[in-house]
């Protein structure tokens, strides 16, 4: 286990594991991953994160249209109860366009319904980059009087695009910043909007470091961040698995550590739909990365022109 496994999440007063049990996948999403995950399969994952050292895990209102969520609440019922410490993380959506601060309250108690928790600690505001700036005002409004009444315990910004989500974190209040694809081996977009979300005490939380999965598994896809990945990436990824080859690593180990080792991320989010991936994720950071080989994968970091964001923010 990496040093440090237990942080703050910044300024929050939430105490997490250095790695966060992503759920997006927990509803079944074979468009996406490839391959069913049955309701009990679900569960009986939820229950296996339970007893591993990994104490939050991540979900959102709109995976699988609620059924992530469904599937951990279940878990939790069936745990007899949260594990104590244990944090589970969500997110408010849109539901048919609608972002509008009645749906942000809608959001949220269902929930609190589905997860059958009655305190839910951390909400995100959930890809907000797809909607119009001026018109999430109201969202953004009534999260936050969310927090002042008590309905939720903290808020948080979760989405990709860094320029948009900076115009977010401009309004203040947000406590835990969440992006995803645009900080791993091959990609740093996220460097700008990671400094400034330090800068002021605000959480930095990293997702989707395998980008897809081509920094997990290079043979099965071309695709970085779902789209296709310029020549530059993909000779990079295959450069970098050699080098972890000689070090009898394996590609998404470096990857994994090139985000929990880093010391301004307070989390970092995997998606586990196996139990078997507790186990390697264990291993994972348990493993020796001589410098040699953390020096190597850095100078074969892509140019910033084949980055997601060819600028940082």
């Amino acid at each position: 286990m990496t040093e440090n496994w237990l942080r703050p999440l910044g300024s929050t007063g939430l105490t997490v594991s250095a790695v966060c049990a992503g759920g997006s996948g927990l509803g079944s999403m074979p468009a996406v991953f490839g391959y069913d995950v049955t309701r009990r399969e679900a569960i009986d994952l939820v229950l296996r994160v339970f007893d591993s050292p990994l104490t939050w895990i991540d979900t959102s209102n709109g995976y699988s249209d609620g059924e992530s969520e469904l599937r951990i609440g279940l878990a939790i019922k069936e745990h007899g109860g949260l594990p104590d410490g244990f944090l589970v993380a969500t997110k408010v959506d849109a539901r048919d366009g609608d972002y509008s601060g009645a749906r942000v309250r809608a959001s949220v108690a269902e929930s609190k319904e589905r997860l059958g928790l009655d305190e839910l600690p951390l909400v995100y505001l959930h890809d907000p980059e797809f909607h119009d700036f001026d018109s999430m005002r109201d969202a953004v409004d009534t999260l936050m009087q969310l927090r002042a009444d008590g309905e939720i315990g903290h808020v948080g910004l979760a989405g990709g695009n860094t320029r948009e989500l900076s115009r977010y974190l401009d309004l203040g209040g947000f406590e835990v910043l969440l992006v995803h694809n645009r900080w791993s081996l091959v990609d740093h977009s996220a460097l700008g909007i990671f400094e400034r979300a330090r800068s002021e005490d605000i959480a930095v939380v990293n997702a989707a470091i395998y980008g897809g999965g081509i920094l997990a598994n290079p043979a099965a896809t071309t695709k970085y961040g779902y789209r296709e990945a310029p020549a530059a990436v993909l000779d990079a990824v295959a450069e970098m698995e050699k080098a972890c080859q000689e070090y009898g690593l394996d590609l998404a180990t470096a990857a994994l550590r090139h985000s929990v080792d880093e010391p301004g991320i307070a989390g970092t989010v995997v998606g586990i739909t196996k139990p078997a991936r507790v186990d390697a994720l264990q291993e994972a950071l348990a493993a020796d990365l001589p410098d040699e080989l953390l020096n190597r994968l850095g100078s074969l970091l892509p140019d910033r022109q084949y980055w997601v964001e060819k600028e940082t923010t």
